[in-house]
C-alpha cells in the first residue's frame, strides 16, 4: 500500500513509525505543519512528525496551507498514492487533495464519531465526565469530521484519568488500528458507514480562559475539568489576587452536600487540601503558584500560611484572561 502520511504532534508519531516499518506499506511522503516559535524563548521548533520522518529518508513537506499549495498538490498527484492517512494534521484538506488517493483519505479521529467532532475530542470526553470514549477511522469529506466511519474502538476513561494519559493510550492504540482500516478498505472487506447526523456533538478548540474554575459548580464537574484540561489549557483560580494553577485533584467521596461557601479552603486532608464546591468538596493534591514550579498542595498551604476559612475567589470574567505569571512574561 502506497501512502502519504499527514500529521503534526507527538500523538501521531507512533502511527507513522508503525506504518513506515510495515513491509507491505510504502510511505511516499510526509506532510506536516510549518515550523513555528515555541516556549518562553520563542525558539523555532520543528514538529514531532517532521523529526520522526527525518530518520527514514522520506520527503517531508510543510505547507502553510495545503489547500493553496498547487505545486504540492501536483507532486502528490504524481506520487499516485493508494491512501492519504491523516492524524492530527491541523489543516483542512480541499476536495482537490481528497480526490488524489486511489482508495481515499483515511483520518484517525479520537472519539466515537459522530460524538465530539472538532479540535478537542479527547479533552471534551473527560471534561464532560464520560466513562468511555474511543477512536474512529473515517473517510475524509469536506465537512467537519463528517465522513463515513471505517472502524471504531472503545477506550475506558477511569475516574482520575487526565487528557494527557488518554492521549498516550490513543497514541499506543492507533497504529495497528489505522493499519487494519487500510487493509480492509483495500481488500474490500469492509464498507464504511455513514454517521447519524442526529447524534452529532461538537468539541471546539479550547481557549486559555476556558480553564478558569467556577467553584459554585459540583465537585465532580470541577474535577473533570481539571483532569480534562491537563496539560492544555490548564485550570486556574485566584486567591488574594494571585493566580494559582490547579493541576491535580481527587474527589472527596465522603461529602455530597450543597455548600454556600464554595471556594473555601477547609484545611489539609489525605495528602491534599479540601476545597468546598457548590456541591460536595474537592481534594486538591497538586498546584502551581504564580512564578513557581508545580508542588504538592499541602506544601503550598503550609508555605502560604493560609488559615482555615480562606477561599479561592469567585469566578470573575474580568480576570479570565489575566492568569499569566509576570515572571514568565518578563522572561519571554
Amino acid at each position: 500500500m502506497k501512502i502519504v502520511f499527514l500529521g503534526t504532534p507527538q500523538i501521531a508519531v507512533a502511527s507513522f513509525e508503525y506504518l513506515a516499518a510495515k513491509e507491505d506499506v510504502q510511505v511516499l511522503a510526509v506532510i506536516t505543519q510549518p515550523d513555528k516559535p515555541s516556549g518562553r524563548g520563542k525558539k523555532v521548533c520543528t514538529t514531532p512528525i517532521c523529526c520522526a520522518a527525518s530518520g527514514y529518508g522520506i520527503p517531508v513537506y510543510q505547507p502553510v496551507s495545503i489547500k493553496k499549495d498547487q505545486e504540492l498538490i501536483k507532486k502528490l498527484r504524481e506520487l499516485s498514492p493508494d491512501f492519504f492517512v491523516t492524524f492530527a494534521f491541523g489543516q483542512i484538506l480541499s476536495q482537490e487533495a481528497i480526490d488524489i488517493p486511489k482508495y481515499g483519505c483515511v483520518n484517525l479521529h479520537a472519539s466515537l464519531l459522530p460524538k465530539y467532532r472538532g479540535a478537542n475530542p479527547i479533552q471534551a470526553a473527560i471534561i464532560n465526565g464520560d466513562k468511555k470514549t474511543g477512536i474512529s477511522t473515517m473517510l475524509t469529506e469536506l465537512g467537519l469530521d463528517s465522513g463515513p466511519v471505517v472502524l471504531q474502538k472503545e477506550i475506558e476513561i477511569t475516574e482520575n484519568m487526565t487528557s494527557l494519559e488518554l492521549m498516550q493510550i490513543i497514541s499506543k492504540t492507533s497504529p495497528e488500528f489505522i493499519y487494519e482500516s487500510l487493509k480492509k478498505l483495500k481488500d474490500g472487506t469492509i464498507k464504511p458507514v455513514r454517521q447519524n447526523e442526529e447524534d452529532v456533538t461538537l468539541a471546539p478548540k479550547l481557549k486559555k480562559e476556558d480553564g478558569h474554575i467556577d467553584w459554585s459548580e459540583p465537585a465532580e464537574k470541577i474535577h473533570d475539568k481539571i483532569r480534562g484540561m491537563k496539560p492544555w489549557p490548564g485550570t486556574y483560580s485566584f486567591i488574594h489576587g494571585s493566580c494559582v494553577k490547579i493541576t491535580e485533584s481527587r474527589l472527596n467521596s465522603e461529602e455530597n452536600i450543597n455548600n454556600a461557601n464554595f471556594g473555601e479552603i477547609f484545611g489539609k486532608i489525605n495528602n491534599g487540601i479540601k476545597v468546598l464546591t457548590g456541591k460536595g468538596s474537592l481534594i486538591i493534591t497538586k498546584l502551581q503558584p504564580a512564578c513557581k514550579a508545580e508542588q504538592d498542595a499541602v506544601s503550598w498551604y503550609n508555605g502560604a500560611r493560609l488559615q482555615k476559612g480562606e477561599a479561592f475567589e469567585a469566578l470573575d470574567s474580568t480576570k479570565a484572561l489575566t492568569c499569566e505569571c509576570k515572571c514568565e512574561s518578563e522572561n519571554n
